[in-house]
């Protein structure tokens, strides 16, 4: 038996590629539209079983909201997301607002129909694989940068730190050995252990993980604070006790 479906997509040609294939294939395709912007506005009118919604963008600010909103409004409505090849933080967004599949763009006309049915069963349409992606993100999230910037400023001493920020301002040894009132050699030495505890290959690699982290914006304070002249008690007045 045939799904009563609407396929939506911002890229007309592709939307209007797929409802053929479909119709093709038994399904009954109410509607091929573009763009994605008024997709939810459409469902909530014409009510399909199942809404096949393209995304450029899964991992986008605000490109799950059609998908809330269908949801919220017609929750009766399965979506199946139609979009590229997924970060598992897309995937996780887009089962959090409420799809019930995800497809790949390049997935095959069976695998895409295959996806209808399973949603409109009310199962999860996702590949195993990017499913399995999906939970291991949301169980063991990667560090923000702010907290990278903090883990890898904790891995160096406050010297390692200032040839840090020296090299990220562009010197060479020999500035930074006239700076900080060392030897070249000695400067030379703290730049292999500053790459080392870093783990890149060249201070151009270690200058762009530093700005990426904000691991300079947090070595700044730092540095000033440790440049502050010590406060001394003021010297007692001559002829004192």
């Amino acid at each position: 038996m045939g799904v009563r479906l609407m396929v939506v997509d911002d890229h007309r040609l592709l939307a209007e590629a797929l409802a053929s294939a479909l119709k093709l294939r038994g399904h009954r395709v109410l509607a091929a539209a573009a763009p994605v912007a008024g997709a939810a506005d459409l469902v909530i009118t014409r009510s399909p079983e199942v809404c096949l919604l393209g995304t450029a963008t899964p991992a986008g600010a605000g490109t799950f909201d059609p998908v809330a909103r269908i949801k919220r409004e017609r929750p009766q409505v399965a979506v199946v997301v139609l979009g590229p090849v997924p970060s598992p933080r897309g995937i996780a967004a887009a089962f959090a607002a409420g799809a019930s599949g995800y497809v790949r763009h390049d997935e095959r006309i069976e695998g895409v129909e295959r996806a209808i049915i399973k949603a409109r069963a009310g199962e999860a349409a996702v590949a195993p694989q990017l499913l399995q992606g999906a939970f291991d993100e949301l169980l063991h999230p990667a560090a923000q940068p702010d907290d990278e910037g903090r883990r890898l400023l904790e891995l160096l001493t406050p010297r390692e730190v200032e040839v840090l920020v020296r090299v990220a301002d562009g010197e060479d040894t020999r500035l930074i050995a006239a700076g900080m009132g060392i030897a070249p050699s000695t400067a030379r030495t703290h730049v292999q252990r500053v790459l080392m505890k870093l783990e890149v290959g060249s201070r151009l690699e270690a200058a762009a993980l530093a700005a990426r982290t904000g691991l300079l914006d947090r070595a700044g304070p730092l540095l000033e604070k440790r440049a502050e002249p010590e406060r001394t008690s003021p010297a007692p007045p001559p002829g004192g006790p």
